[in-house]
């Protein structure tokens, strides 16, 4: 089924307040009125990036308070200390602390207060997952069940308002700041700029369309939605502060689990809604462990469903091609070879490459994946990790192998560089 042109993009050479006025039969200055909302709603400045994830073991929030004779001695126990909390909350097996401390590849210091014998902090610590993944029992291995790409859609009602994109808001940024290294969940997070806010509104958990549903997965390069929702209640004007958040899945909205918890002020709402991401992440990749978090075979972008009169008719197809292949072929009767017989290859299924490119800023991204979606050949382009001034990453569906992904970018004006598995591109010039 085509999808309506208003749906995620104009025809190309149509803004998409023509394409609008058009099929809603709006007069000349209704066109006008809702080109200007429309602009009102796309522009400004409301996306926050997801940061860059390296794919390393990351725990973070853990606190110290260590005694030694120095201030030095002070401050290494406490690493020591933690370095066996990081390791033991990841599920690792008993090691030496020399033996885990071979495993970390970066600590990040929260705050620190250091004195003569004395030292508390809170630290963050980073694993090695190629090291360390081997060897942790549970969701932070890199043998783990790993889902497949996961939509976020995070819904904040607040003041009785509900909103994910339209402004720059605690929940959203939440998300955006939530490092996914040591998740099992392999989350796709929008930044919100563009057409976000358009396409990915607190109304569309509550549609039911299939075909609504497959065309937006496909856009975001996504197999299935995961809907986070955060529920905010305040006592009173600078008072406490209740959350109650709600980790949902799919497009049917299925709620999998709910919890409450609370801020004593407004100034702690954003440490709330941070550790409430990582309880969320932490109950999706339960569900996902437990067989919960399946997604349905009509939703999966790389086995959409197929109307069942039109699958009888590629059934037979298949049966009328099996039938021709195990007969002699007219080429083996007049003499010809089978590589004469056989010169016109199949195409090959629609397979997902990853693709990194430069993101000095957001239009240097949006530029990107315009570039690449008109590349032929490609079925959908998705960044997958965002980071602003540095290198980002996207997921491409290309129906054929890297390396004809390479020829088809370049033939689009790419620069491409072909390495291990995954190309990395750039505008010629």
């Amino acid at each position: 089924m085509m999808r309506p042109s208003w749906m995620f993009g104009a025809p190309r050479g149509r803004p998409v307040a023509l394409v609008l006025a058009l099929g809603f039969g709006l007069p000349l200055a209704g066109l006008v009125a809702l080109a200007a909302r429309l602009g009102a709603q796309i522009e400004g400045d409301r996306g926050i990036p997801a940061v860059g994830t390296t794919g390393d073991i990351e725990v973070t929030g853990i606190a110290v308070n260590t005694t030694g004779k120095t201030p030095q001695e002070a401050r290494g126990a406490g690493y020591k200390a933690a370095y066996r909390a990081a390791w033991a909350k990841i599920g690792g097996p008993a090691l030496g602390d020399d033996a885990i401390a071979a495993l970390v590849t970066q600590v990040e210091v929260g705050g620190e207060q250091i004195g003569p014998h004395r030292y508390i902090a809170t630290l963050g610590v980073v694993f090695d997952r190629a090291r360390a993944g081997s060897i942790v029992a549970g969701g932070g291995g890199a043998g783990g069940p790993h889902s497949a790409p996961m939509l976020v859609i995070p819904v904040l009602y607040s003041g009785g308002v509900a909103q994910v994109f339209e402004v720059k808001g605690a929940w959203q940024r939440a998300w955006a700041e939530f490092k996914t290294g040591a998740s099992l969940i392999n989350y796709v997070r929008p930044s919100g700029s563009g057409g976000d806010s358009l396409i990915l509104t607190a109304g569309q958990p509550g549609r039911r369309s299939r075909v609504w549903w497959h065309e937006l997965l496909a856009q975001y390069g996504a197999s299935d939605v995961l809907i986070p929702t955060a529920r905010l209640e305040r006592q009173w004007p600078g008072g406490p502060v209740n959350g109650t958040f709600t980790a949902r899945f799919g497009p049917d909205n299925r709620v999998i689990e709910s919890f409450t918890l609370a801020a004593p002020d407004e100034e702690g709402v954003p440490a709330m809604l941070a550790g409430a991401v990582q309880r969320l992440d932490q109950i999706y990749g339960q569900a996902l462990s437990t067989g919960a978090l399946h997604g349905e075979a009509d939703m999966a972008i790389d086995h959409p469903a197929v109307d069942p009169a039109l699958q009888a008719v590629i059934a037979a197809g298949q049966r009328a091609a099996a039938l021709a292949a195990s007969a002699p072929s007219a080429g083996a009767v007049a003499g010809v070879g089978p590589a004469e017989a056989n010169s016109a290859e199949p195409r090959p299924a629609a397979a997902s490459y990853t693709v990194q490119f430069a993101s000095p800023d957001a239009a240097a991204v949006d530029a990107a994946l315009a570039g690449v979606r008109g590349a032929p050949g490609v079925g959908s382009a998705a960044t997958v990790s965002l980071a602003i001034g540095g290198t980002s990453v996207m997921r491409v569906n290309y129906s054929g192998s890297l390396a004809e992904l390479a020829a088809a970018l370049r033939g689009h004006g790419f620069q491409v560089t072909v390495g291990a598995g995954a190309l990395r591109i750039r505008r010629g010039g």
